[in-house]
């Protein structure tokens, strides 16, 4: 039976990676600390079999909290779950000890087998490292053992990712930045946001030098209200399915109209399962999820889903909030 402790800063991340290890049956204790310090002390003291740490870490970032973990628990095999993803700090991390990688948004799909295969001797880099040159012992030579990876899902031409954030700030500030980057790309945007959310987004959009009305004009920022869309398709407190194909595809069919270029996609963002999970309805809110999956399959969209970590309380809501995170191709926690 193994020890692991978990080096996080970001709570909500922290528990997720806790809650993770938990299925694994050869775990028996894990601990939590939220700096690289704190780090250091608790392996000293713990001694255990298996770390998972961030890089961004406060008191001392995760690299040198490493190196000076492996000097005090030479044992303890170490895998870097961080959001850096250029390859000099990932050659950097397995030069101070690491046996595995993974980048945040890939933890879903990649965790488990990572833990399996460093605690099974190997090395472990995440599928987006598949080829590069990045495992790299302290004298820089490539290990001789087995260097296991887990294959990249293939691209799709549409992308369905969620967004896990903390609080407004942090809302407007992804939200924003995904519409706006879209837009400045020429795209075309279909944005359901709540009433409290909406015009608040739109000053946000506007201090960043987006011109909101004259898009609207030109029928490449659609404003629709969340409550209306699920009124329009729900039936015995479930999203249903033709009701719903025929809903997203008037809005699909809206959107196209403005498109200027080929390559131009329609990205949309709402909030539409986030209120049903905040009402308590995650079987609903996961169904809804799984039908925009659909609809992905068939026409080349992006959407964004924010959803507010405080919906995801307690155990059971960490199990919704894991549901959820399988139904999108790329999570995010802010």
């Amino acid at each position: 039976m193994l020890n692991v402790l978990v080096v996080e800063d970001f709570a909500p991340f922290r528990k997720i990676l806790s809650s993770m290890l938990r299925s694994n049956p050869q775990i028996q204790f894990i601990a939590e600390v939220s700096d690289g310090l704190q780090a250091i002390e608790k392996a000293g003291e713990l001694q255990p079999d298996l770390i998972l740490m961030d890089i961004g870490l406060p008191g001392l970032n995760g690299i040198e909290a490493a190196r000076r973990i492996k000097l005090l628990s030479p044992r303890s095999q170490l895998i870097f779950v961080s959001q850096e993803s250029a390859a000099d700090i990932v050659r950097e991390a397995f030069r101070v000890g690491a046996s595995g990688y993974v980048v945040k948004t890939d933890a879903g799909r990649e965790l488990s087998a990572a833990v399996d295969a460093v605690l099974a001797g190997k090395y472990f880099i995440g599928g987006r490292f598949a080829g590069q040159d990045v495992v790299r012992t302290t004298d820089g030579r490539v290990p001789d053992s087995k260097i296991s990876t887990v294959a990249q899902k293939p691209h799709s031409p549409s992308l369905h990712e969620v967004v896990f954030y903390s609080d407004q700030s942090s809302f407007l500030e992804i939200v924003a930045q995904f519409l706006g980057s879209a837009l400045n790309s020429g795209d075309v945007t279909v944005v359901a946001v709540t009433n409290s959310n909406r015009e608040a987004l739109v000053h946000r959009l506007q201090a960043m030098g987006v011109n909101v009305p004259a898009l609207i004009e030109e029928g490449r920022y659609i404003s629709l209200d969340p409550t209306q869309l699920l009124d329009s398709f729900m039936v015995k407190g479930l999203p249903e399915r033709n009701r719903f194909q025929k809903i997203a595809g008037s809005i699909i069919q809206m959107a196209a109209k403005a498109f200027r270029k080929e390559h131009n996609r329609i990205v949309l963002c709402g909030e539409c399962a986030p209120v049903l999970c905040s009402q308590g309805s995650a079987e609903a809110a996961l169904r809804l999820e799984q039908l925009w999956n659909e609809i992905a399959q068939l026409n080349p969209i992006h959407i964004l889903c924010p959803y507010p970590l405080v919906s995801f309380e307690g155990t059971e809501g960490l199990d919704v909030q894991e549901q959820i995170r399988d139904e999108h191709s790329a999570a995010y926690f802010r």
